[in-house]
């Protein structure tokens, strides 16, 4: 009998956070299972939320302070600074895309300039250890921004300065870095990003996440150019070694990590510096179930994405994974080799776009809710011709409610 759950979601993009998606699912749980010990994980993977998430868990706080937006606005937004004297800066909180207006959404003009501004006032505060959270972004300037934020001048042939944005990097001529801020030089910058994001190619930021974030056809193209020349003069005039080009987690928020890279910050794989500090493993290793979430589910999941970052580390213990999704895609299969033993859509029927995500709690409630019920039916099958065609072991486990199903798809 399943009396003990482990709830690791994401946050569902637009919808709903980390915390909202794990309550969600937790208040689904109830319905079926009242008493049911849950235990609530709601993961972060450098995107919304990785700041107050890592605050609340080691006992840090949040600096609320006003900087510049994705289309250059200014906004409020946060850092959080840990006990252990880590900024943790997050990208989603100034240049995610939930922070562009759907009208406004052409990643060729936004920036990262509020990020370098971030960085420049955790600096301000004392803080040699920065960690910088990568996802959600709304942006593709490379990381141009924030490098201008920090001093750097990125100048055309005449010796003007760019405007911001990706778009304006195919005009670029040189770097003048005399203004940088030179505290950068004495601090340990970390980018928690996914690896599998590159700057360039045809896997390349610009076109796979370029659509995503408004871009046409032509803008894409354009893009990919701008960044690719953004990549060379970096490494040029910064005199960088590493791979900006293709280098894991160079095209991490629009190719961000790219440019963070350029002045000696480390791209570390996000789940490696984010997840440790929430002792996961162990916590899934003590469920019965483990339940996980995000806002799709399809090609793309098995490249970083936490759930199948959450049914890897279950599957060391043995522990059935469930996903909740908010779409189902094409590719969505290939999670089972990653540990997941079943998956569901949320949605109970054709709505629009505004009304999924205006109600996406209670979406992913009553999906829960279903599931688990597909769940206790399949724990109570009989025994007979089909089962007795297994092996004795699975027969018995199927019967006895231990077996994974494999009917919730």
């Amino acid at each position: 009998m399943l009396t003990r759950f482990a709830i690791a979601p994401s946050g569902f993009k637009e919808s709903l956070s980390a915390n909202a998606a794990a309550e969600a699912i937790a208040a689904g749980v109830r319905r079926v299972v009242p008493h049911a010990e849950t235990d609530l994980i709601p993961l972060v993977d450098g995107g919304e939320g990785t700041a107050r998430a890592l605050a609340a868990a080691e006992g840090g706080r949040l600096v609320a302070l006003p900087a510049t937006g994705p289309v250059g606005q200014p906004i409020g937004t946060h850092f959080a600074l840990l006990p252990d004297g880590t900024a943790v800066v997050e990208m989603a909180a100034v240049a995610g895309l939930s922070l562009v207006p759907r009208e406004l959404r052409d990643p060729g003009a936004t920036t990262t300039y509020g990020v370098g501004e971030l960085i420049r006032a955790a600096l301000d505060t004392g803080a040699r250890r920065i960690l910088v959270g990568c996802g959600d972004s709304g942006t593709s300037d490379g990381g141009a921004g924030a490098l201008q934020a920090l001093g750097a001048r990125l100048l055309d042939v005449d010796g003007w300065e760019l405007p911001r944005g990706g778009r304006e990097l195919k005009r670029l001529s040189r770097i003048d870095t005399s203004g940088l801020d030179p505290r950068l030089a004495e601090t340990d910058i970390r980018v928690a990003c996914n690896p599998f994001n590159v700057l360039c190619g045809e896997r390349g930021v610009a076109r796979v996440f370029g659509p995503q974030k408004g871009a046409t056809a032509t803008q894409v193209a354009e893009l990919a150019a701008a960044l690719e020349h953004w990549a060379y003069v970096l490494t040029r005039d910064l005199r960088v070694t590493a791979d900006l080009f293709d280098g894991p987690g160079t095209g991490a928020s629009g190719g961000l990590g790219a440019g963070l890279a350029a002045l000696g910050a480390r791209l570390l794989p996000r789940f490696d510096v984010l997840l440790g500090r929430l002792d996961l493993d162990a916590r899934l290793a003590r469920a019965d179930l483990v339940v996980t979430a995000e806002g799709a589910l399809d090609h793309q999941t098995p490249r970083g994405k936490i759930p199948a970052e959450v049914a890897r580390r279950a599957k060391r213990s043995g522990r059935p994974v469930l996903v909740l999704a908010g779409t189902i895609g094409e590719g969505a299969h290939t999670v089972r080799a990653l540990g997941v033993d079943a998956y569901s859509a949320i949605l109970p029927a054709p709505v629009s776009l505004t009304e999924a995500l205006g109600r996406g709690g209670e979406f992913l409630t009553d999906a829960t809710e279903r599931a688990l019920r597909m769940i206790q039916l399949g724990s109570r099958l009989p025994t007979g011709p089909a089962t007795a065609r297994l092996p004795a072991g699975q027969a018995a486990a199927l019967v006895s409610g231990t077996q994974r199903p494999s009917s919730v798809r």
